[in-house]
């Protein structure tokens, strides 16, 4: 698995639902998690490997140097490992998250 951000270039909305079929269809086990306005993650990594699909609102994840903002439909690959922070958007942000061992 390599760090990747894939942008929703589809022409309908993305659904909860769709988007739970397509990790769980990768092989992810997925949950639903909501950060409220401003939450801010520090500095951390996982033993896992993680997907991280935005249904509403926005969130930016800094790897690095680099910063990467996603919003409804944007996804995250983020690999075990991988030193990164979070921080939620103005309106907070609903997101899925698939999470390999």
């Amino acid at each position: 698995m390599k760090l990747e951000v894939i942008r929703w270039n589809e022409p309908v909305k993305p659904r909860e639902g769709t988007l739970t079929r397509r990790l769980e269809d990768e092989g992810f086990e997925v949950f639903r998690w909501r950060d409220g306005a401003g939450a801010d993650y520090p500095s951390h990594a996982h033993d896992h490997d993680e997907s991280l699909w935005v249904i509403q609102g926005e969130i930016t994840f800094g790897i690095a140097a680099d910063r990467h903002t996603l919003k409804p439909g944007d996804r995250l690959i983020l690999p075990k490992g991988t030193v990164h922070t979070a921080f939620a958007g103005a309106a907070g942000c609903l997101y899925l998250i698939g999470q390999k061992p």
